[in-house]
Formats: structure tokens, C-alpha cells, sequence
């Protein structure tokens, strides 16, 4: 069969032919992502239109819209493009390093403009606060990374940051760094979170270890450690219910 034969199913029929999407270019100036966008609100885009904008050009192949819609479909959506490391985003054809950082930095500037703002500011009660605050993001990482809430007399969130990225160790250094943005701030509190790749919650005597030296250091500075929370898929522990590192 030549490359210019239509391909034909197991029966004979000949494929379907996908639809035609129309390109950026022959749509009418008044329907383009961006006129869009600046006629009738952001609110008014589909997410592909809003990933095309950000994009702004597609490949020699691919128009910019079918190079946005192709990178939802093959993450999952949003939440699955907001979790892809940068090295693998990089490689995707129709993106490259200067796209691929572009889209890391609009999460990222999306994740802290959520922290802003006294109104927009969460309040840590407990264990079923901190897990909803990091918990989404969090259980998905590939790899183990620690994360610090820096919290205020009223135990709103004035910071989060992350520590490191790498297993639990109790080192001086560590557990220095834990307390170094708490006392740039004059806070109240901390909490911290961490995530096991393997999906599995329950804390290491690794875990353990660490969370006892954080809370004694804490004890020295007058700075609370609320919780250490720890992430599996879909599950977490909460040290200090169970006394794990904590003696209250």
C-alpha cells in the first residue's frame, strides 16, 4: 500500500479522518484566544484557549491551540501539568526549556498569590487543616520533599516554603534550617508536612527522630511545632495525635 491510500479498518471501511481543528491563524482576529481573552474576560476561555495564550506559538507541526490541548490530555488536566517536573516538560515536543519554565512559573505564581492577603490567609486549626492546605499537591511529588507553614499568633499562615527535597535527617543544619524563616518573621508557630513516595504514611524512625529534635529546638526558640504531617496516597498520619516525636 502507498503512504497516499487512506488506511482502512480490519473490515475494509476506511478510517474515520479525525475532525478538523482550525488554526489560530484562519479564525476570525475577533475570535483568536487572545482578542477573546481582552473582549469578553479571562473567565470567558477554555482552559486549552488560556494554555494557548501562555504558550504563544505552537510548532512547525502543531498549531499553539492542538500543542495546549494535546499537553491537557496527555497530563490529566491542570493538576497533572502543575505536577510534571521541569526536565520531562522541557522535552515535550512543541515546548522546549523557555515554555516549559514559563508554565512552572505561572503555577507557582498562582500557588502563592493563594497565600496572599489577609482574606485569602489560611488558618491552621489542626491536622485536617495543614492536609488540605498541602496534601493535593503533595501526595502526587515523585520525590520526598519537606514543607514548613509559618503560622502567626492566630495560627494564620504567614509563609510556606520548601525545606529540602531528599530523605529525613535529624542533622543540626536540618533542623536549624526548619526555624530560620519563623524567627525572619517573629512567628507564633510552625507546622511542617512531608511525603512518602511510596505511598505509604506511616512515619520511619527516621521520621521520628527528626520531629523530636525539631520540637526541642522549637522549645529552646519559644516557637510551637503544631503537627508533622506525614503523606501517602490519599492517606496521611498526623505525628503529634500520635505522639510520635511529640510528648503532648
Amino acid at each position: 500500500m502507498s503512504n497516499d491510500e487512506p488506511l482502512e479498518r480490519a473490515n475494509g471501511a476506511p478510517a474515520p479522518e479525525a475532525p478538523y481543528q482550525a488554526r489560530v491563524a484562519e479564525l476570525p482576529d475577533n475570535e483568536r484566544p487572545r482578542e477573546r481573552l481582552q473582549r469578553l474576560g479571562s473567565g470567558a476561555l477554555t482552559t486549552t484557549e488560556l494554555l494557548a495564550i501562555v504558550l504563544r506559538t505552537g510548532s512547525a507541526r502543531e498549531d499553539v491551540l492542538a500543542v495546549a490541548g494535546r499537553l491537557l490530555a496527555e497530563h490529566g488536566g491542570l493538576r497533572g501539568l502543575a505536577t510534571a517536573d521541569l526536565p520531562t516538560l522541557g522535552e515535550i515536543h512543541g515546548l522546549g526549556p523557555a515554555k516549559a519554565s514559563t508554565i512552572a512559573a505561572i503555577f507557582e505564581l498562582g500557588r502563592r498569590a493563594a497565600l496572599e492577603g489577609e482574606l485569602l490567609r489560611p488558618r491552621v486549626h489542626g491536622p485536617e487543616d495543614i492536609a488540605r492546605l498541602l496534601q493535593p499537591e503533595m501526595e502526587l511529588l515523585q520525590q520526598e520533599e519537606v514543607r514548613l507553614l509559618v503560622l502567626d499568633t492566630k495560627h494564620h499562615v504567614l509563609a510556606q516554603s520548601t525545606l529540602y527535597r531528599g530523605s529525613i535527617n535529624s542533622s543540626p543544619a536540618r533542623v536549624a534550617e526548619v526555624f530560620r524563616e519563623a524567627v525572619r518573621r517573629n512567628a507564633f508557630a510552625i507546622a511542617l508536612a512531608h511525603n512518602h513516595p511510596s505511598g505509604d504514611p506511616a512515619p520511619s524512625s527516621a521520621d521520628i527522630d527528626f520531629t523530636e529534635a525539631v520540637v526541642a529546638a522549637g522549645a529552646l526558640l519559644d516557637l510551637k511545632v503544631l503537627d508533622h504531617l506525614v503523606f501517602g496516597h490519599g492517606r496521611y498520619v498526623s505525628m503529634r495525635q500520635q505522639l510520635l516525636g511529640f510528648s503532648e
